[in-house]
């Protein structure tokens, strides 16, 4: 059973930081692309970044781009997402999610597994 756990997001002032993590089981993680997408209040669930198995490819959404970075360590099964700068349009809850390609998509329908989500509040 494929299990993805967020973890680390919370209520930050605008220009602060955050950094989240997903940690994940029951798959050979090494072999999945991993993503980042959010989902505001009211809205679709939107692509934030995502890294490839080897970290040799990285795309981010424009929206975050010199903000924030996404990193993963196949050792630990784990991706992370920090945040720096943050804007109250970040606001919004944040997915992990695992793609079966060695692909970097930022189409949501790509990803095969998702986890539950983590919030993420930034406050002017």
């Amino acid at each position: 059973q494929v299990q993805l756990v967020e973890s680390g997001g919370g209520l930050v002032l605008a220009g602060g930081s955050l950094s989240l993590s997903c940690a994940a089981s029951g798959l050979t993680f090494s072999s999945y692309t991993m993503g980042w997408f959010r989902q505001a209040p009211g809205k679709e669930r939107d692509f934030v970044a995502t890294i490839s198995w080897s970290s040799g490819s990285i795309r981010y959404a424009d929206s975050v781009k010199g903000r924030f970075t996404i990193s993963r360590d196949n050792a630990k099964n784990t991706v992370y997402l920090q945040m720096n700068s943050l804007k109250p349009e970040d606001t919004g809850v944040y997915y992990c999610a695992a793609a079966n390609t060695h692909l970097v998509p930022s189409n949501a329908r790509q990803y095969n597994y998702w986890g539950q989500g983590t919030q993420v509040t930034v406050s002017s």
